[in-house]
């Protein structure tokens, strides 16, 4: 098996600092998981992707880390609203933004960064 990179490494050391910042924060640990499991999949080929990610991972884990978090939420779409039909091309109606059941910031077309605000 061959040495893991850079990379993966870091993301790695990420994880578990994420798990030990979470410790003690309701929600906290079980949301980590959750996360990395659900990108588990990427290829490591979608290198972009990945550091977007890494880069999140860190700002989430500096709010972990600060007195003020108490605990780790998720904003999710309410289950009815997955389930309801949907009327399609119906007068008046307007497609909504979240068409896909993923998560907006899972669903990302263009593995590209938000500009640099400065």
């Amino acid at each position: 098996m061959s040495r893991p990179s850079r990379l993966q490494r870091q993301v790695l050391s990420l994880y578990r600092e994420l798990l030990r910042a979470g410790r003690g924060k309701p929600g906290a640990e079980a949301r980590v998981r959750a996360e990395f499991r659900q990108h588990a999949s990427l290829p490591r080929s979608d290198v972009l992707r990945i550091e977007y990610l890494y880069r999140r991972g860190r700002r989430q884990l500096q709010l972990l880390r600060s007195g003020h978090a108490t605990a780790l939420g998720a904003f999710v779409r309410p289950r009815e609203a997955i389930e309801e039909p949907r009327r399609a091309g119906a007068a008046g109606t307007f497609p909504e933004d979240g068409d896909d059941t993923r998560s907006p910031l899972n669903s990302m077309r263009s593995p590209e960064t938000p500009p640099d605000r400065r």
